[in-house]
């Protein structure tokens, strides 16, 4: 084993070890359900905020949308434009008012466990059909991250892919296992500052050591235009077309859907916590998403080999490959740097695997089958259930193959279509019913689905004849159903009426 190699590890070994670490103390401070999935709501703005963005962005932040750019240029930073404005949004429009309203119905600790209470569900439709969609969705986010590390490990080691999948998915299994969501949302924090160290200096360093002008660097790695290349309105080589742009900033939408980012802004501590948390985290958000798509555009002239399609979603690790190579402290420096692509991964696979286990023992086992159950049978089969989906997750990137960009493509829009306008009527208008929810979670959920998995033309899904991003249809399809339904049907309960506007007036003094 090289001194290269020694060095990397060591980095990674102290890295990981630290992720443990945290999951064992805060397994000392988890003593009830409420500490295991929202840390007893006691979260600082700095840590909610991070952790937040950390379990949002994943390793497509540093694998998948700077490859994307790589390999088509910068057209494809409309993805990025589309999620800075739902990230804004969503802190901004979402987040206070989800806060308030998950306390005043009856302190909901999940997103279906919300619904429920929102709309009085004494039957428990919504909590039954929301937490399959969440463990259906989640399945595959948590392999896109699996497979993100799996790469990761086989790039940077030469480690057999299965073998990578399997160490990465054992360490988040670990921490999550024993701490629940305060050790997430700490190892989110440390994480969260790691990726984006390693976001702001990689690309000025690399952009430092480009020779000569950085339009020709480009045009001697391939790049036929570098004019093209560098233009918003050019997707490999081809004018984008406004669905094309369309779908891209369509990615927009899934924010106010996704469980685990929501699940934030109910465990902040306070309204004038989440107000700095904010600023912090659109700010992160950012800096982020910029550095990513700038990480494309300078490997591609940085690099000496030009990657290949199946390796593109590696170019950020190649450039710190590349970047320090001499002795032994610099290798060191290189895995920390490399820490920051398992941060990201790591920092959304443990949240993923916490919203389904809280979906799976509380709002399935807890309020459906087992009502009685008590708060400490809870905690282990929330304990079983993030072991059971991690194995599922595993499974699912078992192929080296997989593109970590579609399976988060995939899973985004599902939980973006089902739950988004659900949020956003749930939150903001009050002649919203249960039978309108339930139709818009269904009708959201199962559209992704066909669009995106049933072969109906020629034997292609309706994505590929299109080519237009599911979520940018079933988002409003679902938002249709939810209006259409609750307008064709009984109108809400006054008391529903009453707790909607005592939401408004809630004050934490």
């Amino acid at each position: 084993m090289s001194t290269t190699t020694i060095a990397i590890l060591a980095a990674f070994a102290f890295y990981l070890l630290l992720m443990i670490g945290i999951g064992i103390f805060s397994m000392k401070k988890t003593k009830s359900t409420e500490d295991y999935f929202l840390g007893g709501r006691g979260l600082n703005s700095w840590v909610a905020a991070l952790s937040a963005q950390a379990s949002d962005m994943s390793g497509w932040l540093l694998m998948g949308l700077p490859g994307s750019v790589y390999a088509l240029g910068t057209g494809q930073a409309w993805i990025a434009i589309g999620l800075f404005i739902g990230t804004v949004l969503n802190w901004l429009i979402i987040s206070k008012r989800l806060r308030r309203y998950t306390i005043v119905a009856n302190n909901s600790l999940t997103l279906p466990e919300f619904f429920e209470n929102r709309y009085h569900d004494r039957k428990k439709i919504l909590l039954g059909i929301s937490s399959i969609v969440i463990v259906i969705f989640f399945l595959v986010y948590t392999a896109s991250a699996l497979a993100s590390g799996g790469k990761l490990f086989n790039t940077v080691f030469g480690i057999d892919y299965h073998l990578a999948l399997a160490i990465g998915a054992a360490v988040i299994l670990i921490y999550t296992f024993l701490g629940g969501f305060l050790a997430v949302c700490t190892t989110d924090f440390i994480q969260g500052t790691l990726m984006l160290i390693a976001l702001m200096i990689v690309p000025i360093l690399a952009y430092s050591l480009i020779n000569g002008d950085f339009s020709t660097a480009l045009l001697s790695h391939d790049v036929v235009n570098a004019g093209d290349y560098m233009s918003l309105f050019s997707n490999g080589g081809k004018p984008y077309s406004l669905i094309d742009i369309l779908s891209q900033v369509a990615w927009g939408l899934g924010y106010c859907g996704m469980p685990h980012i929501l699940v934030r802004f109910m465990a902040v501590k306070s309204e004038k916590e989440l107000k700095k948390s904010s600023i912090i985290a659109i700010v992160w958000v950012a800096i982020s998403l910029f550095a990513a798509c700038v990480i494309g555009v300078v490997g591609r002239a940085f690099l000496q080999d030009v990657l290949t399609d199946s390796s593109t979603e590696t170019v950020f690790i190649s450039m710190i490959q590349q970047l320090f190579t001499v002795d032994f402290a610099l290798p060191f420096i290189a895995g920390l740097f490399l820490c920051g692509i398992l941060a990201a991964i790591m920092s959304t696979a443990d949240s993923q695997l916490l919203v389904c286990a809280s979906s799976a023992s509380k709002d399935i086992y807890k309020n459906i089958l087992n009502p009685d159950a008590d708060d400490k049978k809870v905690l282990n089969i929330s304990r079983i259930t993030v072991v059971v989906v991690a194995l599922l997750a595993f499974f699912i990137a078992w192929d080296p193959e997989s593109s970590i960009m579609n399976l988060v493509s995939d899973a985004w829009a599902g939980l973006g279509s089902a739950f988004g306008p659900l949020v956003v009527c749930s939150l903001f208008w009050k002649r919203t019913n249960l039978p309108g929810a339930v139709s818009g979670i269904i009708s959201g959920g199962l559209f992704v689905i066909i669009w995106d998995y049933l072969p109906l033309v020629g034997g292609q899904t309706l994505y590929t004849v299109t080519g237009i991003y599911s979520l940018l249809l079933g988002f409003f399809i679902s938002l249709i159903c939810i209006v259409v339904v609750s307008l064709c049907t009984k109108a809400p309960d006054a008391s529903i009426v009453e707790e909607f506007e005592a939401v408004s007036t809630y004050s934490e003094d």
